[in-house]
């Protein structure tokens, strides 16, 4: 069931998203070669608590940081780690929750550290692109996979391809709830938009084979042939007429 969120409650996912929101903006000139990827998650996790909420993934089913932090390969849910030094040239994803009086909000950005290789720019970009073109069926009467299959030719006719095994969701009360947002389909299924429905949709783009592995930390997910991955995410307010982005 997708849970249709009130204007009180949408209003504190807003207060959640204006903080994960100035922390992705503040991490494009904070990530810098040489720092680890626990530096990132250190930023992330003081940033929220001086705002007075709670990062959401800490704890989550066992998560042990306040923020995923993903290099070059790895697709989602890069734990943070001393050990793991940023580098010229990388590409580093970093999701992101908070909540705020039991509402969550959720997003992800991939940065380009410092000089990276033109075809890792355009992928960001191109993920980046994919999210608007699936926001643009964020809309009252269109169906669900109508977002999924935006996300999807718009990804792979730039010749990328669509990881499958990992998906957008709802938000609310809890990170993640109904329905499913696959970032690939067929247009016209799933249920009909609502205003007051939440989402988070999230395509993760990657180089070469969207096929994937976890590692042996039971969390980090990726690609199976070390291409490189990217990932875009916010969290959308569907309305009567134009989306609201409550994290951008």
């Amino acid at each position: 069931m997708i849970i249709i969120k009130s204007e009180q409650e949408i209003d504190l996912m807003r207060e959640s998203g204006k903080v994960t929101g100035y922390i992705l903006r503040e991490l494009e000139n904070y990530i810098k070669p040489g720092m680890s990827t626990m530096d990132v998650d250190r930023f992330v996790e003081k940033t929220i608590l001086s705002h007075k909420m709670i990062p959401t993934f800490k704890g989550y089913d066992g998560f042990p940081a306040s923020a995923c932090v993903s290099v070059n390969e790895e697709v989602v849910h890069g734990i943070p780690s001393k050990k793991r030094i940023i580098q010229e040239g990388d590409i580093v994803s970093v999701d992101v929750g908070c909540t705020y009086k039991g509402y969550v909000s959720d997003a992800a950005r991939t940065y380009a550290v410092g000089k990276v290789a033109p075809e890792a720019q355009r992928l960001i970009d191109v993920t980046r692109d994919s999210f608007f073109e699936g926001l643009k069926f964020c809309k009252v009467g269109y169906r669900l996979s109508d977002i999924s299959h935006a996300i999807q030719t718009k990804a792979e006719g730039e010749g990328f391809s669509v990881i499958r095994d990992f998906v957008g969701h709802g938000v609310g009360s809890e990170m993640h709830e109904e329905p499913q947002i696959p970032n690939y389909g067929k247009p016209g299924r799933g249920p009909r938009l609502a205003a007051g429905m939440v989402f988070a949709i999230e395509p993760m783009i990657c180089q070469g084979s969207y096929d994937v592995d976890v590692l042996l930390n039971n969390w980090t997910v990726v690609t199976v042939d070390g291409k490189l991955s990217a990932h875009y995410e916010n969290t959308v307010v569907i309305n009567d007429g134009e989306p609201e982005l409550l994290t951008l």
